[in-house]
C-alpha cells in the first residue's frame, strides 16, 4: 500500500515524526502477533474446525520480530509492546523472543494477551525473561459455560495459569471477558466479585464483528450500558478519576453496596461498538506474517516482511511503516464510526488472525 491520492504529504522521514496519521493521532502502542494458531475455538472468534494456519516460513522469525520491535522503539516512538496471537504460548521460542527484546529495551513495558493454557508451568520463566504484565482471556467461571464458549473443557487449567501469573509477580493481572447474550451475561457480577477479591482488574469487552463465521449482529451483542447495569445489580460503579490516556478500556471504580465508601477495585469496559474511542487510538498492529494493520477493522494491510527478507535497511522499513499508519482510517476501517452500520464491511480476518 502506498500513499493515497489526495492525501496530505507524509511527515518528514525522521524519528521525530513517529507513527502519525492524517487525523493527528500518534501510535505509541505496538500490538505484535506471534502466531495465528490457538488451542481454543472461541465461538466469537473462530469456527469449530479452526482455520487454515500460516506455514512456518510465512510467520515472522524470532530475529525479524526482535528487529521490528527495535525499529518501532528506536525510530518510531513505540513506548509499549503487547504480544498477542492467536495464542502466544504455542510459540516454542517465546521465552527467547522476550529475552531478546528485553536485552535491547531495558525499560520497555512488555505485556502479553493469552488464554493461559500452560501458563502455570511458564509464568515464572516469562517473568524472568522480561515480561512485565499479562492479560488473560476468560469469559466464565462455570466449567460448562466455559466449554460452551471455547469448545474446550479447560477452565481449571486457565485458573491455574492465572494463579501462577499472580504468584510470579506479572504486574496487575487483567482478565478479559466477552459477554454473550443468554450465555454468560448473567455472570457479570460474579466475575467482578471474583476479580476484585483477588486483586485483578476485570475488563468486559463488547463482542466485535471479528468472528470467522461472520455471525455477529449489532442487536445480538451485550452493550457497555447493559454491562454496567448488570454489574450494578450488586456493586456501585463510579468513573475512575485517572486519565484514560488513550487506553481502550474506560475504567470504573467498584464499591460493594454493603460498603459504598470503600473502593474494592476497578473494572474496565471496552466499548468499541457503542462507545468508540477511535479519536484517541494509539495502536499499531503487526500480524504474525509481518503485515501492518493501522486499524483493527482495516481491510488494507502493508507488508513489512518482504522488506525484512530482501535486505532493506531499518530506515526503509520504518518509512513503509509510517506510510501505513499515515493512511489510517478515521474509525472502524472507514471515515466515520459505525460498526453495524449499512456501509460497514467486516474484515476478512478474524481476531485470532489479526492479533488483538
Amino acid at each position: 500500500m502506498g500513499i493515497q491520492l489526495g492525501m496530505p504529504a507524509l511527515p518528514p522521514a525522521s524519528a521525530g515524526a513517529g507513527l502519525m496519521d492524517t487525523y493527528g493521532r500518534q501510535a505509541t502502542d505496538m500490538r505484535l502477533s506471534l502466531t495465528d494458531k490457538c488451542n481454543l475455538r472461541c465461538t466469537y472468534c473462530m469456527p469449530a474446525e479452526g482455520l487454515n494456519w500460516l506455514q512456518k516460513d510465512q510467520v515472522l522469525s524470532r530475529a525479524e520480530i526482535v528487529r521490528l520491535v527495535r525499529i518501532g522503539v528506536d525510530l518510531l516512538g513505540i513506548r509499549e509492546l503487547r504480544l498477542t496471537g492467536g495464542e502466544p504460548l504455542v510459540r516454542a521460542d517465546l521465552l527467547d523472543i522476550i529475552r531478546d527484546i528485553r536485552a535491547n529495551h531495558s525499560e520497555l513495558p512488555i505485556s502479553m494477551t493469552t488464554n493461559a493454557l500452560g501458563l502455570d508451568r511458564r509464568a515464572a520463566a516469562l517473568k524472568d525473561a522480561g515480561l512485565t504484565r499479562i492479560n488473560v482471556s476468560m469469559d466464565s467461571l462455570h466449567p460448562d459455560t466455559f466449554a460452551q464458549l471455547t469448545r474446550r473443557p479447560f477452565l481449571d487449567r486457565v485458573l491455574k495459569g492465572i494463579e501462577a501469573a499472580a504468584d510470579a509477580g506479572l504486574g496487575l493481572v487483567k482478565i478479559n471477558a466477552v459477554l454473550m447474550r443468554g450465555i454468560n451475561d448473567s455472570e457479570a457480577p460474579d466475575l467482578v466479585e471474583w476479580a476484585v477479591s483477588r486483586g485483578f482488574e476485570l475488563r468486559f469487552i463488547e463482542q466485535m464483528p471479528l468472528d470467522a463465521d461472520h455471525g455477529w449482529t449489532r442487536d445480538g451483542m451485550v452493550t457497555a450500558a447493559e454491562m454496567r447495569e448488570l454489574v450494578e445489580t450488586q456493586f456501585v460503579l463510579s468513573p475512575d478519576p485517572r486519565n484514560r490516556d488513550g487506553a481502550p478500556a474506560e475504567r470504573w471504580e467498584v464499591r460493594r453496596r454493603s460498603a459504598p465508601d470503600v473502593v474494592v477495585g476497578t473494572v474496565g469496559i471496552i466499548a468499541s461498538v457503542t462507545e468508540p474511542f477511535c479519536a484517541d487510538c494509539r495502536r499499531t498492529r503487526v500480524t504474525a506474517e509481518g503485515k501492518i494493520m493501522s486499524c483493527l477493522f482495516s481491510r488494507e494491510e502493508t507488508d513489512l516482511r518482504d522488506l525484512l527478507r530482501t535486505g532493506a535497511d531499518d530506515a526503509a522499513v520504518a518509512r513503509r511503516w509510517q506510510e501505513a499508519m499515515w493512511a489510517k482510517p478515521r474509525a472502524h476501517g472507514m471515515d466515520h464510526t459505525g460498526l453495524g452500520a449499512a456501509d460497514f464491511v467486516q474484515p476478512d480476518r478474524s481476531m485470532s488472525a489479526i492479533g488483538g
